[in-house]
């Protein structure tokens, strides 16, 4: 028997570094040095400032001094990990004898992780406080970017009262003081991290070590050896659970034929728990996986660059505990020459360029940058907006401006990106007119438990072409439509205050009511889709510092493509 080929690993070679952790103080110079607390912010939820307080609570106890002590309070939100690092070194300044950070539960773990890293890096020891499902994300941060950590984790979450917090850190005191204390082999145990995954490094060869046990009969069959593949692509979280198909070498190269950038070239910067950055070759890789075409690869490169845009805030989408996809939505010629559809079930099953293209998105950040759901992943529940997310608009049913048309011409193929629910149904038989219908429709763009009831930002309006056609018989244009929801969907603010998250809303509003959901009508994207009936959809963003992005299909000397065979490499 011939030896089967070694699939590609879709990880990539990751560079784990391990880093020195900084020397601890003994207990006698902990009492009279500074301590220094860092509060992301987060500490100003519900009881959660409790952990802060029990703490210096014990810390009075075994008798340190409280007047050395300095605090600081400021989001790690917006911050690449070179801001961080220089925010670590401005909070070093104080030379403090060690450091407690906080809160890591939630969307802020990964950022607060990479912080405390960056000081233990100069010099500063420190102990992190995470809870769940921020305790998860955290532990894959350090395992890949620290290799080592101290990180205590208090179960506690939002209805946790003052006594329960409390309760929390005494369960970990022990742990805390040690980590602030100890050095040698015991700081070497209570800063090891147990991550659930990725516990032998992908290899420098760029190679997965599985090869099947092979045997005549298996050799002889229609997809050979597909289920120990899939077994061992599950047990090592390297697929979304569904079919795959394995990334050989040979189909690796066949799927560039439609791609002439160099493989290394880098599409997103460094992101996500293993802070790698997103390459030409990791997307091929997945394309092949996902099941796509070769001829695909345009848009992907073009979906990553718009995920790439600082508008995006992708570093911190990828882990978000919010449920929802990278939705891509290709307005123009190629989305056609590809069979990318926007008719008649375009959201669901049955269109394979579709769904190959979206589910491809979505393999290489969980791959590549470990967001794995359960694991790694702050996905209270996800959603299947996850596992693919891509349909395009069609020209012979838009009754206004696609997206290409409105941002360059006819002519060019756009993406748009846009992190945001799966589509939430309108369902309206009955209106007769364009009217009452836009009324329907106003009423779904928002809910008490929607993120933009308290971050305004983009969401699309996905028409059906009945739908559209009765609002553009009575006149509506889209500028119309997007100003009327632009007014009239908004919460009472009463409502909105005291529930949900924390609001991200501009300045300028700390005393509006009611409060809109959009901040100004261009917010509003509407699309012709689907079937004929009386089905549209509105599709929410998740909108935290995010917005959707368009990107057009460019070569790569930066030309406008007109064709997707403009893309094909020359032999």
């Amino acid at each position: 028997m011939t030896q089967l080929n070694r699939m590609l690993d879709p990880r990539g070679y990751q560079e784990r570094n391990t880093i020195t952790l900084a020397k601890r103080p003994s207990l006698d110079e902990l009492k009279n040095g500074k301590i220094l607390f860092y509060n992301n912010t987060k500490l100003g939820f519900c009881n959660y400032y409790t952990v802060f307080d029990r703490i210096k609570e014990r810390l009075v106890e075994i008798g340190c001094d409280e007047s050395k002590w300095v605090e600081y309070t400021e989001t790690v939100r917006g911050k690449n990990a070179q801001r961080l690092a220089e925010y670590a070194a401005m909070l070093a300044e104080e030379k403090p004898a060690a450091a407690i950070v906080a809160f890591g539960d939630m969307g802020t773990s990964s950022s607060t992780t990479v912080l405390t890293m960056e000081l233990e890096k100069i010099g500063v020891p420190a102990v992190y406080m995470t809870a769940p499902p921020g305790t998860a994300i955290t532990e894959g941060v350090g395992v890949y970017r620290a290799g080592n950590l101290c990180m205590a984790s208090v179960d506690i979450y939002q209805a946790s009262t003052v006594e329960d917090v409390a309760a929390e850190v005494d369960k970990k005191w022990d742990y805390i003081l040690a980590s602030l204390t100890t050095n040698g082999e015991e700081l070497k145990k209570l800063a090891h991290i147990d991550l659930k995954m990725d516990r032998v490094a992908p290899a420098a060869d760029g190679l997965l070590p599985f090869v099947p046990e092979r045997n005549e009969e298996s050799d002889a069959e229609p997809g050979a050896y597909l289920e120990e593949i899939m077994d061992y692509f599950h047990a090592e979280h390297i697929s979304d659970g569904l079919p795959i198909i394995p990334p050989t070498k040979r189909r690796y190269e066949a799927m560039l034929e439609y791609c002439p950038w160099d493989e290394d070239t880098k599409l997103v910067d460094p992101s996500g728990p293993s802070g790698k950055e997103i390459t030409v070759k990791d997307v091929a890789v997945a394309a092949v996986m996902a099941g796509c075409k070769p001829n695909a690869m345009p848009v992907l490169v073009a979906a990553f660059k718009a995920l790439n845009s600082p508008l995006y805030n992708f570093n911190q989408s990828v882990t978000t505990s919010h449920p929802g996809g990278n939705m891509c939505i290709v307005s123009g010629p190629i989305a056609q020459e590809l069979g990318i559809s926007g008719r008649q079930g375009c959201m669901g099953p049955g269109w394979p360029a579709n769904a190959s293209i979206g589910r491809a998105i979505n393999l290489v950040i969980m791959n590549v940058l470990r967001s794995v759901p359960g694991v790694c992943d702050l996905d209270c529940i996800a959603s299947q907006a996850e596992f693919t997310y891509c349909f395009a608009e069609e020209p012979d049913l838009a009754q206004w401006n696609m997206i290409n048309e409105d941002r360059f011409d006819s002519k060019t193929t756009t993406v748009y990106l846009l992190k945001a629910e799966p589509l939430h149904d309108i369902i309206d038989f009955l209106s007769l007119n364009g009217h009452d219908l836009l009324d329907t429709i106003t009423a779904c763009c928002t809910t008490l438990g929607s993120n933009n009831a308290y971050m305004p930002g983009p969401l699309v309006v996905c028409l059906t072409p009945d739908h559209a056609m009765m609002l553009k018989k009575d006149g509506y244009t889209k500028e119309m439509i997007q100003e009327h929801i632009h007014q009239y969907v908004y919460h009472q603010t009463p409502m909105v205050n005291g529930r949900g998250l924390m609001p991200v809303r501009p300045k300028e509003w700390d005393n509006r009511h009611p409060l809109p959901v959009t901040r100004f009508p261009r917010d509003v994207e509407v699309v012709t889709i689907g079937g004929r009936g009386g089905h549209s959809g509105v599709v929410l963003p998740w909108a935290l510092h995010s917005e959707g992005c368009v990107e057009a299909l460019r070569l790569p000397d930066g030309r406008i493509a007109g064709s997707v065979e403009d893309f094909r490499r020359k032999v």
